[in-house]
Parts: structure tokens; sequence; C-alpha cells
């Protein structure tokens, strides 16, 4: 079935029908694999094992593989996993989560996932799926090399090496190139044969009886020791690449008809043939009439819809709601007013409290307390497998929540520095957003991720530590971002992404000041006017809801995070001047309701944007366009964000940025030019 599924899709594309045809000829044997294991194991799936997915459906009764699978081909809308999003092999009824070009992205959330069963036991229970349940994720030789695949392949091995329950199974299935580059004879055995943590098994990929005996023992361990298994499955691959690889470009005439001469087809027709199963004749017909049905059954699948429009297209962007899973607050508010990071720690810990599934992860979180505080005496309030210290990868620590989301935890992630994202975000892109999507809902991740971030902090120093870059987050279709500017609504934006990762299964990422953590003075030094009451457990800023402080028409000020801080410190000198102005609080940076930022400004005469981020790829860039959509005349709107540029190191930390006297400055030009305010009434500063 497999091997003429690729055959007939490189026919269909040929006629324009299908469009996807990276394919599984060579490595069937993880038919073996398949049989060796549950049908209620999850398994993350490396896209040539067509071949698994047939087996295991032969496992759950009621199931049409070769229909669903042939309908993903020409990417119909009742393709059963993707809606025709994409070619993808997965199942919902099968614990097949699906995978897209998975070039090791989906090992760190493998490995996550396989943390979350055992995690699911000490919590007494509950999940996706069996307690006793085996992980398997399956890559290729070159995915092997991938700074991905290594890393949750470190962070397994790490894991398993401190005695946390890991039962993992994964498979590389080693064909010995990488499209045209070969992998060096024995690199793979070389790197894991002796890797701490991890038990290393080989089998002979061709063969399926071996093939079965290895998995067998490979489950067999991961299922009854909970410990992390390296299968080396060494198989061949046929046909190239995918449809559009010419591999006689760059291998010799005779390599391909040494691989040719490996085709585990014919080494299974071999075994039946001595194992007295079938005869020659008996197999030559099973392979005529399953080609013949293959084709068929693609003739019908191939007239089915597609998907026509772009509302059809997005219309599983957003995961599904489901049933709230949160217990009645019992304890007191300590209504002390107190800076942003006193206020966040407080709601971590009612939220903890309240959702017995809620799970902390990151670097530093749990005895330390974070690296500015924000969680500190939270490990030792809930225990360290709620509030877990991780290693420090981000590419792990963003798999392991996604992994716990798939088995229906609720997971916070910290990422200490904006800048750290930046070499894992594929994980928020490539995977945690792009779930329900590819599996039109089927399958979910929810998840809320505190990075501390942006520019102006004290102290620490330099692009790594100040960061300005939110564009590749606030590109990311389907994931919200909140930013906020004080202590209190710090609470309420916290709250309500637990709500939504909780109840509507969406990936949320909370952008914290880290020079907003401990400020407490606004205008001078003591006066304690940034400092906040606790607003209480049920208080929450859904998605696009504004902030509002003033209510003045001369000017509107639009801004976020470390923008309203320096936009109310200027607001002071400016309004003692005679202009009426109002700030504007964004709070969430995605999703934005535009129609209530218009309606928010549209009596002003006029409107600036305070954008703390870089000019280019900017919010305000966003905000403008939109307020000229609706209306708003073109000169009555302006920007000042920060240059295009990295931040420096000491006193020059926050001269790309904007300041409150640049803020000020920039207030006063625009009145006195729009005739608002007369150049005479402002004080006599030397700003004015």
């Amino acid at each position: 079935m497999s091997r003429h599924l690729d055959l007939h899709a490189r026919r269909l594309q040929a006629r324009g029908e299908a469009f996807y045809t990276i394919g599984s000829a060579g490595h069937e044997g993880n038919a073996a694999i398949a049989g060796a294991l549950r049908p209620t194991d999850p398994a993350f799936l490396h896209y040539r094992d067509a071949a698994f997915l047939l087996q295991r459906s032969r496992q759950v009764p009621g199931q049409t593989p070769l229909w669903d699978l042939l309908l993903s081909f020409a990417a119909s809308a009742e393709d059963p996993i993707s809606g025709g999003r994409h070619k993808v092999l997965g199942s919902k009824a099968l614990a097949v989560p699906p995978q897209t070009s998975t070039i090791a992205s989906h090992l760190p959330k493998a490995m996550g996932a396989a943390y979350g069963l055992g995690l699911w036991r000490r919590l007494g229970g509950g999940g996706e799926w069996p307690a006793d349940s085996v992980v398997v994720c399956s890559f290729g030789d070159a995915s092997f090399n991938h700074s991905t695949a290594q890393g949750a392949l470190n962070a397994a091995g790490w894991a398993a090496y401190q005695g946390s329950p890991m039962p993992l199974v994964m498979v590389c299935e080693d064909n010995g190139i990488g499209i045209s580059t070969p992998t060096p004879e024995g690199w793979v055995e070389a790197s894991m044969r002796a890797r701490p943590g991890f038990h290393y098994l080989s089998c002979d990929g061709l063969d399926l009886l071996d093939t079965w005996r290895a998995a067998r023992e490979a489950v067999r361990i991961a299922r009854r020791h909970k410990q992390p298994v390296f299968l080396h499955m060494r198989c061949v691959r046929l046909f190239g690449h995918a449809g559009s690889d010419a591999q006689q470009a760059y291998l010799a005439p005779q390599r391909i008809k040494a691989d040719e001469a490996r085709d585990p087809l014919l080494v299974s027709a071999g075994l039946l043939r001595r194992h007295g199963v079938l005869d020659r004749d008996a197999i030559a017909e099973l392979y005529r009439e399953l080609g013949e049905r293959v084709a068929h059954v693609a003739e019908q699948a191939i007239r089915r819809p597609k998907l026509e429009t772009a509302a059809q297209v997005m219309a599983s962007l957003v995961p599904p709601a489901r049933p709230p899973r949160i217990r009645p607050w019992q304890g007191e508010v300590d209504a002390t007013p107190a800076p942003m990071a006193k206020l966040l720690n407080q709601a971590l810990a009612r939220l903890m409290d309240r959702y017995p599934q809620l799970v902390m992860a990151g670097e530093d979180i749990g005895r330390k307390g974070g690296v500015y505080g924000v969680t500190q005496r939270l490990q030792a309030q809930f225990g360290p497998h709620r509030v877990i210290d991780t290693l420090l990868d981000e590419q792990s620590i963003l798999g392991l929540g996604i992994g716990l989301g798939h088995n229906g935890l609720v997971p916070i992630l910290e990422i200490q520095f904006l800048a750290y994202l930046h070499n894992a975000e594929d994980q928020l892109r490539g995977e945690a957003a792009t779930l329900s999507f590819f599996s039109n809902g089927q399958y979910t991740n929810p998840m809320v991720v505190r990075i501390a971030g942006l520019g102006y902090q004290k102290g620490f120093g330099g692009h790594f530590h100040n960061d300005n870059a939110i564009a590749v987050l606030r590109d990311i279709p389907g994931l919200l971002v909140a930013c906020p500017s004080n202590a209190a609504d710090a609470v309420g934006l916290m709250q309500e992404a637990v709500r939504l990762a909780d109840e509507e299964q969406r990936v949320v990422v909370m952008l914290e000041p880290i020079a907003l953590y401990h400020n407490r003075d606004l205008l001078e030094e003591g006066d304690q006017r940034w400092c906040f009451a606790d607003p209480g457990p049920e208080h929450r800023l859904p998605v696009g809801e504004l902030g509002q402080w003033g209510a003045g028409r001369d000017l509107a000020i639009v801004t976020y995070g470390n923008g309203v801080y320096l936009s109310r410190q200027a607001a002071a000198r400016l309004e003692a001047e005679g202009i009426a102005l109002r700030i504007v609080d964004l709070r969430w940076l995605t999703a934005i309701d535009h129609d209530a930022v218009y309606r928010s400004v549209a009596d002003c005469g006029q409107v600036l944007v305070v954008d703390e981020c870089r000019r280019s790829g900017s919010l305000s860039e966003e905000l403008i366009t939109a307020l000229v959509e609706r209306g708003m005349a073109g000169h009555r709107l302006h920007r000042l964000t920060a240059e295009d540029s990295f931040i420096p190191l000491g006193r020059a930390a926050t001269v790309t940025l904007p300041s409150a006297d640049a803020i000020a400055l920039r207030a006063r030009a625009l009145v006195v030019e729009a005739g608002s305010v007369d150049q005479k009434t402002l004080t006599g500063s030397p700003q004015a």
C-alpha cells in the first residue's frame, strides 16, 4: 500500500492532482515498529512513515487509511486530519499528531510528551493518553545532525540521567543520505551508542523480522523502565528525496542500481516465500491488486471538494474551546500596592492553586526564583514537579511545553530574555502555533510563554539583555502577545492568558518589560506612583481591551509597555503647560481591536504612536496603517520609535530608544503646529 501510494502520487502530480510527493519508498520497514507498539502510544512520525500509519490503522477497527491518505495527497477539504491544508501523516483515532516537513523540529515536543506521562502520574492521573504509554518519534539520519535534534536528544538524556521518567523511543531511519549529502558511515552509531541516559539498539530496516525484534525490545525498555531508547533502523532511500529530486544528478548509476536491489519489498517477498506464507505468484497478484485498488480510490479522492476561500483555510488557526478546569479561590488578596514582579508572583501562585493542571518550567525559575524574582517561593509551595528547573536550552524548554500541552497539561514557560528566544522561535512558529491549523483543530498544545524583554533595564545591558525585536512574535498566525505596562495590568493579562490557554487552548506570549519589574516610582524618587494594588483573582483583561489614562483632546499617545510609563512622565510636564492629552495603552500586541483604537483617538487633534521597538517592522506601522484605513487623515498621525539598531552597553543603552524628553518635545511640536495650543501659552522651558 505504501509503495503504491508513492508511485501513484507521482502520477497524480504529473496530472496536477497531487502536490507533495516526498515518499516512503525504502523505509517501509517502519511498519514493523508500528506492530510493536500499542495504537494508543502517541507517535510523532517522520514524513517517510506511511507504512507505520497503515500498519497502525489495522490495529483499530473502522479505519480507512488508503482513502484518508489519498484525500491528503489531493489536498481535499475532506482529508480527515488536516482538512486539505497539507499532505501530512496523522490521525486522531490512531494517536498520531500531524507533522509536516519534519527536519527534527518535532523531537523536542516528543521529549516533552514523554516527560508529561511521568508528570501526570505524580499529579494523580489524567491526560490524553494512558499512563503507561510510550512516546515514539522518528526522523532521518540527516535530521539527526540538526541542532534541534541534538538539543532534544540531550534534554531527554539529561532528564533520564537524573532519574526522571522518560518513556521515549526515538527512531532514526538511516538511509545514508540527506538529499544529496552522504551521512558518514558509522556516524549515527558512534554518536549514540555510548550516549549517557540512552539505550542504543539497531536493526536492519529491510528485514521486517529483525526490525520487529528490535522494536519490541525498545518498547519493552521504554515502557517498563521509563527510559529513552534510540532505535537505529538502517534502510534505503528509493526514488530520490522527493518528486522534483533527480538523484541521477549526484548518484552514480551503479549506486542507484545497488540501492534498488536492496528494496525492502523484495526482501519482504523473500521472507514470505521462505516461511511458506505466500508463493511468488500470490505475491505478484497481491501487488497487482493493490496497485489497481490505489488507482481506483485515487480517482474518487481527487474529485472530492477542495478548500476554496481564505475563511475555510483559516478556520482552524484558532483551536476549539473546551470546558474550564478552574477551582474557586479560597485565599485572601494582599492589596498592598506593589511593583509588577511582586504582583505577578502573587498572581502565579494563585493560578497554580486554582488550576491543578498548570505546570511551570524554565531555567532557574525554581530554587532561585527566576533572574528577577518573579517566581520566588513557588517551587517550595508547589513542588519541583510543578515548578520545573530546566536545562539551558530554549528549544527544549518550548518543546517541553508543547509536549505537555499535547497531553492535557497547561504549561507556563519562562524564557529568561527576549534575545534568547530567537534561537528557538521555530518551536513557536513551526510547531506550537501550527498544530491546530494542520490538524483541523483536532490536536492542540495550549501554553503561556513568559518572556522578559524590551529595553531600559539597568544593571545588565547590551543587545542580549535589552532586546526590542518583537516582529517575529507578531508575524505568527494564531499566536497572541500581551505586554503589560503596570503591575495591575500584568495580573489581569496573566490571568486572562492562563484562561485562554486552558479554555480556548491558545498559545499566548506574555512579554514582560524588565525595566518595570521592580520600578516603584513615576515622577520622583519615593513617590510610589508605579506601585498598584492586586486587582484580585477574577480580574482579567480580554484580548483587544485597551487601557486609557486621561481624556484630553489635543493629543492622543498610543503606546504599550515602557512607552506608557515614559508617556506618563511626559504627560506630567505637558499638562502643566496646558496641553490636554490622553494615553491609550494597547496591552495586547496581536489581535488588536483597531476599531476600538480608532474610537479612542478619533476626537483628538493629533495622534502620536510611541513605539519602543524598531522603526522597521514595528507595531507603529500596523497602527498607523489601520487608522488611515479607517479614514483618519495622514497629517494627524505621527510615530516616535526606536532606531533600527541593536542596543549598546553602558550609558548609551537608551539613546536609540524613545525617552520621556523626546515624547514631550515631539508632543509640544505637534500641538503647536496643529494650532491646538499657542506656543506663547507654554511655560518658558528650554524644551518649549
